[in-house]
């Protein structure tokens, strides 16, 4: 079998089976972040969950994965949808109506009266792109409510030292795949 293309680390790429893991790049987020979440357009890149990635085939796919942990600053947040942007577009659910599209519909959304901004409210998701390309691409984690609201990640919405108001850590990861 020919290899026709080595990587810069002197990998060789081409002639591999089908579903073979080429690369995977991540960033993972420790700190907390307060981030404005738009209802309107395509919603809300997250910053701090961007991570570059350059594949080695036009034809390979990239499997992104993303773990975002935080609360929203309003009990009444609902209709959340969670998805990617590749560079600017964004990679979600075929536009429906007015519907908010995304591919994590809603959050792990549990709050009581009593310690509604100490609940925190998840999402995890993974999505299939077929970017055609060797160029870099730049993909980011967003989200997007019907309501505009604040978004604190990897803490609970107050942030208090106590035993109440946990932290996360949140993740972003692509990985190439050979098809």
């Amino acid at each position: 079998m020919a290899l026709s293309k080595i990587t810069n680390d002197g990998v060789a790429t081409s002639g591999l089976p089908s579903g073979t893991v080429l690369q995977v790049k991540y960033t993972q987020f420790t700190s907390t972040n307060a981030v404005a979440i738009s209802s309107s357009g395509n919603g809300t890149a997250l910053a701090d969950l961007t991570v570059n990635i350059t594949p080695t085939s036009t034809s390979s796919i990239i499997m992104l994965t993303a773990g975002i942990n935080g609360e929203f600053d309003s009990q009444t947040t609902q209709d959340v949808v969670a998805f990617f942007f590749r560079d600017s577009t964004k990679l979600a659910a075929p536009a429906a109506g007015n519907r908010p599209v995304g591919i994590q519909i809603g959050a792990n959304i549990s709050w009581h009266l009593e310690n509604n901004l100490s609940t925190p409210e998840g999402f995890h998701y993974s999505y299939f792109d077929t970017p055609n390309t060797t160029s870099q691409i730049t993909y980011k984690a967003g989200l997007q409510g019907t309501s505009s609201t604040n978004y604190r990640i990897n803490a609970t919405y107050l942030d208090a030292d106590g035993t109440s108001h946990e932290r996360g850590v949140s993740f972003i990861m692509a990985q190439e795949i050979a098809s």
